[in-house]
């Protein structure tokens, strides 16, 4: 496949190449041509010049491409060349002189003798041996740039393109799973109190409105993010009524700061269903957000039930908190985050969350003058 295609873009690149040799010759009569010589002449001397470098390059990329020395051994890769310089620079002047001969711009003595090259030894060969290297050192740098340059900014694109497609993969995860619980919440009180229920779907209308706005991004401003949780909250007030009392104390800040999208709402979601829904009188979710030094750190607590015997995070199966910790891994470089669960000794559950501080765009400013 790759030589077909190589075979269908050849006569392309041939057309591409023949232009620029002849751009070249071009401007290398300039000097004679605005001098006033023979416009003939001087145009032909130099376009021939160029297009006997034309015609010997691939010669030129075929001899080094044959030489079994890598790149990063420059020495040993420049003597290696040695050889074949003074053979193709040889190839050229004889090009030369059958192209100036065509032209009827010089005489040809003929390839049997060796005379045309003698003279051109005591002429015009180191020039044309320097423009060897010069052409050799170019096609080196073009090179060097596709295979290690362009190379690594590929690589570097695939990368990010692997870890979006990971992360967007997880917020989807997330997403079904909060409005399967939100639609059970509701479907509760559609028939006890449809009132409430009605109240409950508006602020899941909001929710979703939020969440498609944000559908694109994997960060927002964490005041975003607490107002998605503000309307999930809402929901759950309505559901559990006086049982459950919800705290936000946020720093000022830090409003602006990034945070993953959908992030703090799966663990104040865990809080009420397997802390305080278990407990008869219900209980207090607090949800904190403070900067310490060059971080920002999260804090959800819980007085509910608590966790149970033998419960560590690894064997952890809840979708809430698995998915959040693989998310705060593709979005920071390892090692950059802390996230733990714990016991609190007055009875409930301290999800604690440490991240980098950053901001998002147009917010920077706003976080600067908070």
């Amino acid at each position: 496949m790759a030589g077909k295609q190589w075979m269908k873009t050849r006569p392309g690149h041939v057309v591409l190449a023949a232009l620029a040799w002849t751009i070249l010759g071009c401007v290398f009569a300039l000097p004679d041509l605005s001098a006033g010589a023979d416009r003939r002449r001087a145009l032909l001397l130099s376009l021939t010049i160029w297009w006997s470098w034309g015609l010997v390059t691939p010669l030129i990329l075929w001899a080094d491409r044959q030489i079994p020395v890598s790149s990063k051994q420059f020495a040993r890769r420049v003597l290696a060349h040695l050889l074949p310089s003074l053979l193709v620079t040889a190839v050229y002047v004889y090009l030369l002189g059958v192209l100036r001969a065509a032209f009827g711009i010089s005489v040809w003595n003929g390839l049997p003798s060796i005379r045309f090259l003698v003279d051109s030894l005591r002429g015009m060969f180191l020039w044309n041996w320097l423009t060897y290297w010069l052409i050799l050192g170019t096609w080196q740098a073009y090179h060097y740039y596709d295979h290690y340059i362009t190379g690594e900014l590929r690589l570097e694109r695939l990368e990010k393109s692997f870890s979006e497609a990971r992360l967007n993969a997880l917020r989807m995860q997330l997403d079904p799973h909060f409005l399967f619980n939100a639609l059970n919440t509701i479907s509760s009180q559609v028939e006890r109190d449809p009132k409430l229920a009605r109240e409950m779907i508006e602020h899941l209308g909001d929710l979703l409105r939020l969440s498609l706005e944000s559908k694109d991004r994997q960060e927002v401003p964490l005041a975003e993010e607490m107002a998605f949780l503000e309307h999930y909250l809402a929901i759950q007030k309505i559901r559990f009524g006086d049982n459950l009392r919800a705290e936000t104390q946020i720093a000022p800040e830090v409003k602006h700061a990034s945070v993953p999208c959908l992030f703090v709402q799966p663990l104040v979601e865990n809080a009420i269903w397997h802390g305080i829904s278990r407990r008869a009188s219900g209980g207090t979710v607090i949800v904190s957000a403070h900067r310490v030094g060059n971080r920002l750190h999260i804090r959800v607590l819980d007085d509910g039930v608590g966790l149970p015997t033998g419960w560590t995070l690894e064997n952890s199966g809840g979708v809430g908190l698995s998915v959040t910790r693989q998310r705060l891994a593709g979005l920071y470089p390892e090692g950059e985050t802390f996230f733990a669960v714990n016991r609190r000794a007055s009875g409930g559950t301290e999800v604690e969350i440490s991240l980098p501080l950053r901001w998002t765009g147009k917010d920077v400013h706003a976080a600067i003058h908070a």
